[in-house]
């Protein structure tokens, strides 16, 4: 009896370890327990996220009625923190403490700034949709603040977390415990999503309070527990520290970063395929609403099938890049799934499907998902581990920046073309999605001389057919 409790045991252990994609990434150090409960800031990461450029996007535009050029603004005001990522993974590489905690001060400073936005924010946009505001301009300022803070926080809580897991995990489970983290962003954007869904399907200004301010408090719990009793105490790398020389230049760090040319060719590829993938996030809401006549808890809830193409894109990836494929011909792959779930999205307009509109937004998080998990694992190989920091910094920068800058074309271009066009809505959206599949083809572009290297490097070590990326 005690043998055969053995064997399913083993039998139970060996089949998790094999079908889901991230069981291995546990260890004696990191087990399973503490890895998930230090994904938990990416939870609210990703909580925040489906708010800002999902349901908020969508109240703001159609119920409130609040221009689209003014949203993608204010959506891409939080992006304008985004440069400082490398900055703030740098600094948490050389934080001194008197703990020898290098990561932890600044996820709570995240964190601080992420609920201070939150809990001003529902106030601020109910003054912006005024007509007369009370004060000239105060609704702007108001709500670019609490857009500002919300981002600034995302992008630092965001970065360090991302370099304390990847301190945290052994060297050959560390790719497998930062993909974890991303999976755990989708998973917080899914249940969100048709969270917020529910929450606000008999929309009212009042209940849109709730639910912002329910999310302020759900973060700071959410990174509180994420951060409790997490990064180990150091006494004696403090004490290294403060007995050291003057902390290095940013300055000199980037540039040596920045010095090979791959890595430089490489944030070209990620910026265009970021911009490629995230522009159509301003206006993917209100595109259902205003063309498909969706409501408000069908939009909110295509942020969730979004998230969900990217967390089975994710799970293919893990175990593509654990059967030893390139990430970069992971990502180039992801790029080119893009382009055909981009038309069923611009078809689904003129054909007035909603079943092909919602198939092409889980194509599109698929294709996003595999870019993303494909780039992530490439930039991790561009730096050494005493830099975790930086080079998740770098990575998060480009992506963010890149994002923040196709959000507010993304916007104008709407409204612009729409305007042009006698205010014809789906003239603006058509031309949002068919400039995203332009900028696929240009990330196609961009990647192919860097997977041709790579596979280069691999003959050259003599590695077999079979070893080869598919």
């Amino acid at each position: 009896m005690i043998q055969a409790l053995r064997d399913a045991s083993k039998f139970w252990s060996g089949l998790g370890t094999r079908y889901l994609p991230f069981a291995d990434a546990a260890s004696e150090d990191l087990p399973l327990s503490r890895l998930l409960r230090l994904s938990l800031f990416q939870v609210s990461v990703g909580m925040a996220t489906v708010l800002l450029v999902g349901t908020l996007n969508r109240v703001m535009i159609v119920e409130l009625g609040v221009p689209a050029a003014l949203v993608a603004l204010m959506v891409a005001v939080p992006l304008v923190a985004a440069p400082a990522r490398a900055l703030i993974g740098f600094k948490s590489d050389h934080h001194r403490s008197a703990f020898g905690w290098r990561r932890a001060p600044y996820i709570w400073f995240g964190t601080m700034l992420q609920f201070g936005g939150l809990a001003i924010m529902p106030f601020a946009l109910l003054v912006l949709a005024m007509d007369p505001p009370p004060v000239p301009y105060a609704g702007h300022v108001a709500a670019a603040l609490a857009f500002l803070l919300v981002g600034a926080g995302l992008q630092t809580t965001q970065t360090a977390g991302l370099a304390l897991a990847s301190d945290l995990a052994k060297p050959e489970t560390r790719a497998r415990v930062v993909a974890l983290m991303y999976v755990s962003l989708l998973a917080g954007m899914v249940v969100s999503g048709f969270l917020y869904g529910l929450a606000l399907r008999n929309f009212s200004e009042v209940r849109l309070i709730q639910v912002v301010q329910g999310s302020a408090l759900a973060t700071f719990v959410l990174n509180v527990a994420a951060l409790w009793k997490m990064e180990p105490r150091d006494r004696a790398r403090a004490a290294a520290m403060a007995a050291g020389t003057a902390d290095p230049r940013f300055r000199d760090a980037w540039a040596s970063f920045t010095s090979d040319r791959r890595a430089r060719r490489f944030l070209w590829a990620l910026g265009l395929g970021t911009a490629a993938f995230m522009m159509q996030d301003i206006v993917l809401e209100p595109y259902g609403g205003q063309v498909l006549h969706l409501s408000v808890g069908g939009t909110s809830a295509l942020t969730a099938l979004f998230a969900s193409g990217a967390l089975l894109a994710f799970w293919l990836a893990a175990r593509s890049l654990a059967a030893g494929r390139d990430p970069l011909v992971v990502a180039a792959f992801g790029a080119t799934l893009g382009l055909p779930a981009f038309a069923a999205v611009m078809l689904a307009g003129p054909m007035e499907s909603a079943a092909l509109f919602r198939a092409g937004v889980i194509g599109i998080g698929f294709g996003g998902g595999l870019f993303s998990v494909g780039t992530l694992s490439a930039a991790m190989s561009l730096e050494d581990r005493s830099r975790t920091g930086l080079a998740l910094g770098a990575w998060g920068a480009v992506s963010a920046t890149a994002g923040g800058v196709a959000l507010a074309l993304g916007g104008g271009l709407r409204d612009a073309i729409a305007h042009f066009w006698g205010g014809a809505p789906y003239a603006g959206y058509g031309a949002v999605y068919g400039l995203e599949l332009l900028l696929l083809v240009m990330t196609l572009i961009a990647v192919g001389p860097l997977v041709r290297h790579a596979r280069d490097e691999a003959a050259a070590k003599k590695i077999g057919l079979a070893d080869m990326p598919a």
